[in-house]
């Protein structure tokens, strides 16, 4: 599971490249209209109800931008917003509020959105004891704060990327020729260690034996209908009580109660990150 710290050096170069990206060379709109001490004082505004996400990144975000803009937190990360609530204050240059405002709402609606799917899906398996992960589909170089958002709503991380956390996909399985030589292959390369557990995704009760069989530590039943998710999980938890098992594919919210009662430990669902809607966020000056 990865780190619940953001790297600071990463996300403020993220920013500043998100800035740079919508400014370029100068916002001649506000240039053209806005004088340099023009001041005002601006609100952040619900437009729907959701999960709140990223308000700390929007506020690094102003300030970046310029150091000396007053921006007041309103609402507690994780908190469930009404369409209407007032989620922050801005005080300072128009033309800073202005030139920030877009990019500042396009992160916030993200993850927003992303806290608010993955707030659905856990009070959907609440009281089972199983753990609602994301993946690795994430939006290019987001995949820090899109991995955040989930954890404001409730879920975990499963490994952040491919470099902290051994998982065999059926690719691999392919290009082994096989689970239980894709298992010897990873035990015998110099960069595995006794703190790495190995996970292999299968897709039938056949390969599910071969995994237990090779020595794998969890087992993913990948895209697999209940029935044969039950028949797995009776097999593994019948021949060893330390096996992990996580389900995966095609979860969403009608599915994953019964899905998250078969007694898997973990559902991994890509859908949050790749395709929650955005939260309908806005910014006025008054």
């Amino acid at each position: 599971m990865s780190s619940d710290i953001i790297p600071a050096l990463e996300l403020k170069e993220f920013l500043k490249k998100a800035l740079i990206e919508d400014i370029g060379s100068g916002d001649i709109t506000t240039n053209s209209i806005v004088p340099e001490t023009h001041k005002s004082r601006a609100l952040i505004v619900a437009k729907s109800e959701f999960v709140l996400a990223g308000m700390p990144f929007i506020k690094e975000l102003f300030m970046l931008y310029d150091k000396d803009i007053g921006f007041h937190i309103l609402k507690e990360e994780g908190s469930e917003i009404k369409k209407g609530e007032t989620i922050a204050e801005i005080d300072g240059k128009t033309a800073t509020i202005l030139i920030c405002e877009r990019t500042g709402l396009n992160i916030l609606q993200r993850l927003s959105g992303i806290a608010t799917l993955t707030r659905r899906f856990v009070e959907k398996i609440k009281g089972t004891g199983v753990k609602i992960l994301d993946t690795r589909k994430t939006t290019p170089l987001m995949r820090y704060l899109e991995k955040y958002a989930v954890r404001i709503g409730g879920g975990f991380n499963h490994r952040f990327g491919l470099f902290d956390g051994m998982l065999i996909k059926d690719n691999h399985i392919r290009a082994a020729g096989g689970i239980k030589k894709a298992i010897e292959l990873v035990k015998n390369n110099r960069a595995f260690h006794h703190l790495l557990k190995i996970e292999v995704e299968t897709k039938d009760i056949n390969e599910v034996k071969e995994a237990l069989e090779a020595g794998a530590d969890i087992i993913m039943l990948d895209n697999m209908d209940i029935e044969e998710i039950k028949k797995a999980v009776r097999y593994i938890k019948g021949h060893s009580q330390r096996i992990l098992i996580e389900a995966s594919g095609n979860m969403n919210l009608d599915n994953v109660r019964a899905i998250a009662e078969t007694g898997v430990d973990f559902i991994s669902v890509g859908m949050l990150t790749h395709s929650a809607g955005a939260a309908d966020i806005s910014l006025k000056i008054l």
